[in-house]
């Protein structure tokens, strides 16, 4: 799983009946300390992927091994909300922290 943040989301009036339901999120990858890294991706989401949010996300056939995503044309998911990362005793994100 890679870490990314919810940077905000897309929205389709026509899309494929497998796909209604999930939430198109565009998500920016993030290092452990959060700052952004220079790529984007789409990932489809059931629930609150809400924008400033980090979560870990999934890709390629992986992403498509949850109840929510299996047999779906999905090629990313996140598959969880960060609360925290902790490294080696350090806190290196706190949602709390980040929430605005």
């Amino acid at each position: 799983m890679l870490l990314a943040r919810v940077i905000g989301t897309v929205v389709a009036t026509r899309k494929e009946a497998e796909l209604e339901g999930l939430k198109l999120l565009l998500l920016e990858g993030t290092d452990v300390d959060g700052a952004p890294e220079e790529w984007l991706r789409g990932s489809g989401r059931r629930g609150r992927g809400r924008r400033g949010r980090s979560g870990l996300y999934a890709t390629g056939s992986s992403a498509r091994q949850t109840v929510v995503t299996k047999d779906r044309p999905v090629d990313a998911t996140v598959m969880a909300i960060v609360d925290q990362v902790e490294e080696r005793g350090r806190v290196r994100y706190d949602k709390q922290s980040d929430l605005t």
